[in-house]
């Protein structure tokens, strides 16, 4: 009988250990990437189909687009990601806050990029999110879906 490095006879349950391990130390993260990643793509389709059609300038599609995403990312992240039910106004209020900080950083981008720079629309949001989502993950993790401590 052979016993890999971490401590299973098979290497294919040491793998799997060490991807379990990863993936419950980063779920919040891995999740969040996840659920992130289908609410950008969401907010993303919906600028892009109103910039697209010329529904409206390219600055209230954000505005539109971001708060689709920001309600679906509510929804789901409490449902599945951070898993709190309680306080729920409270933290959808506190997401939605988080939210309206990055459609501000996006809004400014995306004039300083279009309206300044000259350079594409579309390409300029893809950037706004990316940048948008790493501050938003920070401030939501350890803002919004913070879990209370019990006193005493």
């Amino acid at each position: 009988m052979h016993v890999s490095i971490c401590g299973y006879e098979s290497k294919e349950i040491c793998n799997f250990m060490i991807v379990k391990q990863f993936y419950l130390r980063f779920r919040n993260l891995i999740l969040y990437g996840i659920i992130g990643g289908f609410c950008a793509a969401l907010d993303f389709v919906v600028y892009t189909a109103l910039c697209y059609f010329d529904v409206m300038p390219y600055l209230w599609a954000n505005i539109i687009s971001i708060h689709v995403g920001i309600i679906m990312s509510f929804m789901l992240n409490r449902s599945f990601n951070f898993r709190v039910k309680d306080r729920t106004k409270h933290r959808f209020f506190s997401f939605y806050a988080v939210g309206l900080t990055g459609l501000g950083i996006s809004e400014v981008m995306l004039y300083l990029m279009v309206a300044v720079g000259g350079l594409n629309e579309v390409i300029c949001k893809l950037v706004s999110i990316v940048i948008v989502a790493m501050i938003q993950f920070v401030l939501n993790k350890y803002i919004t879906f913070k879990t209370r401590i019990p006193n005493g």
